[in-house]
């Protein structure tokens, strides 16, 4: 059974990259497809495997970027985030100008050698991603573990920001 691991949460005086257009998986794989089917008809028999290959890589891109939960409690706020096939050792957790950077990269080689062929295969992967920080977030007690390749950041609340909110009673004038 795995253990559960714990991760350091650095802190950095760096701009972390913005953010940018929304994350949509789809949209890149369908502009992929439309721009196969354009180079169909303009000497895609001449350069096959170029437009192919750009396919494989947009579409790796596009799935890069992991789900992520963001829940918030009574005591803190909690960031999950589902890393399959990754290892505590190639995620890194910041805390960057007021927002925090999760960022990961995967490596997988294989190999198979039998009598009649030989494959080799290379994946490479990384992402990024960035959450701006709540007011009220107590920095120095963030607590990032990772277990059964799931990353779990607890970000707890000020004991201020954990104080019910006051209800002021509106008087007719």
């Amino acid at each position: 059974m795995a253990t559960e691991t714990k991760l350091p949460v650095t802190k950095s005086t760096t701009t972390p990259a913005p953010a940018g257009e929304p994350w949509r998986p789809f949209q890149a794989l369908k502009n992929e497809i439309d721009q196969i089917f354009d180079d169909f008809g303009n000497g895609f028999w001449n350069r096959p495997f170029q437009s192919l290959a750009r396919l494989e890589r947009d579409f790796s891109k596009s799935i890069a970027a992991p789900a992520v939960d963001v829940v918030e409690g009574d005591k803190a706020y909690e960031i999950t985030a589902e890393l399959p096939g990754l290892d505590e050792k190639n995620i890194d957790v910041k805390l960057v100008n007021g927002g925090l950077t999760i960022k990961g990269e995967k490596r997988e080689e294989t190999e198979e050698t039998k009598k009649d062929y030989y494959v080799s295969e290379r994946r490479y992967g990384s992402f990024e991603r960035y959450f701006a920080l709540p007011d009220g977030v107590n920095t120095d007690k963030i607590e990032a573990t990772f277990k059964n390749g799931v990353l779990k950041v607890v970000l707890p609340k000020t004991e201020e920001a954990q104080k019910p909110a006051k209800t002021i009673n509106v008087k007719a004038a």
